[in-house]
């Protein structure tokens, strides 16, 4: 069993293949952390210590014990109200405005299969997969209960928490913190890595020591944001992308988040990942519940890479439920996604029914699957200043109804994709002129635009089924079998006319997975791609909806190699959305080899965003052969195992690699980030070979040693040029 309870002295223990976490009920019904990480055997009750601390405050239950105090004793959920001055997982404001809770343990039950969230999105897993533990905290004088999950997959090393608070008392009270994950470290200097960023430019690493006082990052706007991803490791100081200690915590949600991180005054380690504070105070009613969105907590003791790997497995097999992943519904196997060309780059606003007709002919005779119409099919919609909440085609732009359009790409042998934005409306719209208080504005201001659009209150249900019947109106009018739906601005306003203040925040999101769990139940086989911005809103939460992302609108691919190298700490690669666009490129003007923007592009969901009809003769062959190339490794790409060899913002190269689960097939890419004259040679060592097998490059027919490979590496060609690109295949020899 993968959980165990020592009854006598309350004692619970999850094992996972490789790890141990484990926590106790004392003596006076708290709920304490023991130990989390590498798998060990016993109990760890032994790492308690009891002195007297001074200025730390003592339960009133110990007595005159001073040397008990909740301010250093390691917790799995610490409140307010306790004596514990460090940061706390949960804060309640009783009807009477005390701030306070004491809980305490008051049962709890083991059960086979994995917790479900109602209504919102969370890690799934088989029945014989995963078991789950339910620890029911309460607070004897508001009557608040606080159930503690835990889901323990033991075979992925993943262990999974999330929260559920329920008022069983008689009078409202206000939930005004509340974390579903708390990582107390009793000893150890640990660092912490999180991903920082900003429109076009997202998830790049940071690492600092977690010193005294608090660190913090988070997101205040609406959605997880392009500024901090939700999903931090902490991590040993000497640890590396191959060895020590680290440990993951990935939130799976896709509004406003908070993570803390403290070192006390006793030199001991906090860490949590919740939902954000600010402009969050949620009432609950006698009998209401909130459930707090869960935490994938994951703990390696062999670096970041193998903390990535099991994070891209989980993520990859027991999140993404899209209709390209359907393995909840029991279906198995590899389901290769379209190749699609976009037509954002390729025309912007400016285009007709005839000009994507157009694309899909060119995209037929390149062998690519799919043809996107973006921005601009619908309303009065010929700039980015109005039109949005329209959702009703414009005939007289395209030249034809959107069957029409359908029918005549389907026939060019190529699928067809639409783009929305459905959580948007913008002034300049019917549904504003007739709905102003469907925005969300705060009352007698003017509203804050961002990118000259307003945002709808999907907090309320009959606003979402307006668009949501809108929508699939669209839908039914011809073969779709993809959309993009993106969101191009932050939340400012958090007002809403219906409901109430301090839940809007929250609501909002749940109204957003409200919406894509019924288009998604209407439309089993729809594909949907998010975006926000590019990746303003990529995290695991959005995953379980659309199982790729747009992962920037930066489509630069010496960008994109950072771009995608912080996104790969957590998310697998087939998540990524990645695409090959013109140059000189429309953000940066950069100037690649269509060699180096495809094989940046190849390591996640390939794709393309350029004008097709104006590439020359040898352009097109060459991206026949791309295509070829990449449906070719598609399996390896978005099943196999993914290695960073190097770091972009540090290296002279790019370096990255795929291997199958049998190690013996193996995809390495890499980008020359230095030229210089009497340049030096990069070595690329990979990683995870079979050691004492031979490995065949395929281009050049060569054989090396696995071992060899890893422990010299491979020479990569000094060539004239700029952001050179390889590629090298290598099978394993009987």
């Amino acid at each position: 069993m993968a959980i165990l309870f020592q009854e006598e002295k309350r004692i619970f223990t999850l094992q996972t293949k490789q790890t141990t976490y484990q926590m106790k009920v004392d003596d006076f019904g708290f709920l304490l952390h023991l130990y989390y990480g590498a798998k060990v055997s016993g109990e760890m009750d032994y790492l308690l210590t009891y002195y007297d601390r001074g200025f730390s405050g003592n339960p009133n239950d110990v007595g005159n014990n001073r040397t008990y105090s909740m301010d250093v004793l390691p917790q799995e959920y610490p409140t307010l109200g306790t004596g514990d001055y460090r940061n706390s997982a949960f804060v309640l404001r009783n009807h009477d405005e005390s701030a306070c809770c004491d809980l305490r343990y008051a049962g709890h039950e083991i059960r086979e299969g994995k917790y479900e969230l109602p209504g919102l999105p969370a890690v799934y897993a088989k029945p014989e997969e995963a078991q789950t533990l339910e620890i029911v905290l309460e607070d004897a004088v508001s009557k608040v209960r606080v159930r503690l999950l835990y889901g323990v997959l033991e075979d992925e090393d993943i262990i999974t928490r999330s929260v559920k608070i329920t008022n069983y008392g008689t009078e409202y009270i206000v939930v005004e913190k509340a974390s579903s994950a708390c990582l107390d470290f009793i000893t150890g200097e640990y660092d912490l890595l999180s991903f920082y960023g900003r429109h076009a430019m997202e998830r790049n690493l940071q690492r600092a020591r977690i010193g005294h006082g608090s660190q913090c990052i988070g997101s205040r706007r609406g959605t997880s944001s392009h500024q901090y991803n939700p999903a931090v490791i902490v991590a040993g100081k000497n640890t590396t992308e191959d060895i020590g200690d680290c440990y993951g915590m990935v939130f799976v949600y896709s509004g406003n988040f908070l993570c803390e991180a403290e070192q006390d005054q006793f030199d001991q380690t906090r860490i949590l990942m919740g939902l954000q504070r600010d402009l969050f105070n949620y009432p609950l009613e006698s009998g209401e519940t909130l459930v707090v969105p869960e935490t994938i907590l994951c703990y390696s003791g062999r670096g970041f890479g193998d903390l990535s790997m099991k994070y891209h497995r989980c993520i990859r097999n027991h999140i993404c439920n899209g209709a390209r992943s359907r393995r909840k519904s029991g279906e198995t196997g590899f389901i290769p996604r379209p190749v699609l060309v976009n037509s954002w780059e390729a025309a912007y606003f400016n285009f007709t029914g005839e000009t994507i007709v157009d694309l899909a002919k060119d995209a037929a005779q390149l062998g690519i699957d799919m043809v996107v119409m973006d921005d601009g099919w619908f309303g009065k919609r010929e700039d980015d200043n109005s039109g949005l909440g329209d959702w009703q085609v414009n005939e007289k732009k395209l030249g034809c109804s959107l069957g029409e359009l359908v029918r005549r790409v389907n026939e060019e042998g190529v699928k067809f994709g639409i783009w929305i934005e459905p959580e948007m409306i913008s002034e300049d719209s019917d549904l504003y002129r007739e709905h102003p208080d469907w925005a969300m504005q705060n009352p007698g201001r003017n509203p804050a635009r961002g990118r000259n659009q307003l945002v709808l209150d999907f907090s309320r249900e009959d606003v979402r089924e307006h668009i949501f019947d809108q929508i699939c109106r669209v839908l039914d009018q011809g073969n779709i079998e993809y959309i993009k739906w993106d969101m191009n601005r932050s939340l400012t306003d958090f007002y809403s006319v219906e409901t109430r203040q301090g839940k809007v925040s929250y609501d909002f999101v749940i109204g957003l997975y409200d919406f894509m769990e019924k288009l998604l139940a209407k439309y089993p086989q729809l594909m949907i791609e998010g975006c926000s911005g590019g990746g303003g809103r990529f995290d695991a939460g959005m995953m379980y909806y659309t199982p790729q992302i747009w992962c920037s609108d930066n489509t630069d691919a010496v960008d994109r190699l950072r771009i995608q190298y912080g996104t790969s700490f957590f998310y697998p690669m087939s998540t990524v959305s990645a695409h090959v666009s013109a140059v000189p490129n429309h953000q940066t003007g950069r100037i690649t080899s269509l060699r180096t923007r495809g094989i940046v592009a190849m390591t996640g969901a390939f794709g393309y965003e350029l004008s097709l009809g104006k590439l020359s003769a040898e352009e097109k062959e060459e991206i026949r052969e791309q295509i070829r190339q990449y449906k070719e490794f598609e399996p390896l790409i978005s099943t196999g195992d993914y290695y960073r060899l190097s770091n972009p913002f540090e290296d002279a190269c790019a370096a990255w690699m795929f291997v199958s689960k049998d190690r013996k097939r193996v995809l390495l890419h890499v980008v020359l980030l230095e030229n210089h004259g009497n340049m030096i040679v990069n070595y690329v060592r990979l990683k995870e070979l079979l050691p004492d097998v031979v490995y065949e490059e395929e281009g050049s027919g060569k054989r090396y040693c696995g071992c060899a490979l890893m422990q010299a590496g491979i020479p990569i060609p000094v060539e004239m040029g700029e952001y050179l690109a390889y590629q090298f295949v290598f099978t394993a020899k009987e």
